[in-house]
């Protein structure tokens, strides 16, 4: 028989609370052999906040997706604050150092998830959330639809649906940074970096040679890199080459020395060090977690 989950609704008026309480929290360990293909959520829920409601950390796994129903709330990375109100999407990158929670004079009640899967540094740098981590115009109704089938395949325990709600949701992401006027257009110039990146991040590369490559001055090159990704091209750079080093340390049993080279490190102990800043794990353990994922249970 197939299992249909129960349908939940928010109520968009609850009692504001002098402490912050969950009316839904929901759980999920993922089967270890979707995990690597498969969009996860090991955390959801329905948070009705309250003037205590903070959260800061330095970094832990995944990454959270938050929209907020109705009062204020906030995110702050890099010592920058970002105010979340009614209808605003939130994107936390939780491999950084964050910091999010309500505004005690009006605290907001929200619907989050904590995503986890491939592609999704790639995905989250595109959107360039580790600068502009709200994104403004999202479809309010659409977005709650969405979070609930989550809820709902979380239940069911059906990971296949799970991945394809989790996909939507991105995909509503996406739909709104282009209709914020304050993400700057992707020129062809850039465009042509980017690929450069890619194709060879194993190289050498330069903001000199990839400015010239884009057929810019250095300073003018940096400088729109930053406003339409929000890092810099030597950020994203260090960032493909993670994500091509957790493809090999996953799939092959290459020395950790040898994969450095591979993805563009001369030093293994300097590529180890920036392998940890970025993933939260050594090469070493993030092999061991990758196997252990990918056996059967």
């Amino acid at each position: 028989m197939a299992l249909t989950a129960k349908k939940l609704y928010y109520p968009l008026i609850v009692p504001q609370p002098a402490l912050s309480y969950f009316p839904i929290s929901l759980y999920s360990t993922g089967h270890p052999l979707y995990q690597d293909v498969f969009y996860t959520v090991p955390r959801a829920g329905h948070l009705v906040g309250g003037p205590d409601h903070h959260i800061a950390r330095e970094h832990f796994p995944g990454h959270e997706l938050i929209l907020c129903l109705r009062g204020r709330g906030y995110v702050k990375l890099g010592g920058d604050m970002h105010s979340v109100t009614p209808g605003c999407f939130a994107w936390i990158n939780c491999h950084q150092a964050h910091e999010h929670g309500a505004v005690a004079e009006d605290p907001w009640e929200v619907l989050w998830v904590r995503i986890e899967g491939p592609r999704l540094e790639q995905i989250s740098r595109i959107l360039a959330v580790d600068t502009k981590p709200v994104l403004q115009g999202l479809a309010m109704e659409e977005g709650r639809a969405i979070f609930e089938e989550i809820f709902q395949w979380m239940q069911a325990a059906d990971a296949p649906k799970l991945h394809a709600a989790v996909a939507k949701l991105i995909a509503l992401a996406f739909s709104a940074r282009q209709n914020d006027t304050a993400q700057a257009a992707i020129s062809a110039p850039l465009q042509r970096a980017v690929e450069k990146i890619r194709l060879f991040y194993f190289e050498p590369l330069t903001v000199a040679g990839l400015a010239a490559h884009a057929g810019m001055s250095k300073s003018h090159f940096a400088r729109q890199f930053k406003n339409s990704f929000g890092t810099g091209p030597i950020d994203w750079l260090r960032r493909e080459r993670m994500e091509q080093a957790k493809r090999r340390l996953g799939d092959t049993s290459d020395p950790v020395q040898r994969i450095a080279e591979l993805v563009g490190y001369r030093d293994r102990f300097f590529f180890s060090k920036d392998f940890k800043k970025l993933t939260g794990q050594t090469p070493r353990e993030f092999r061991q977690a990758a196997r252990f994922s990918s056996t059967p249970s």
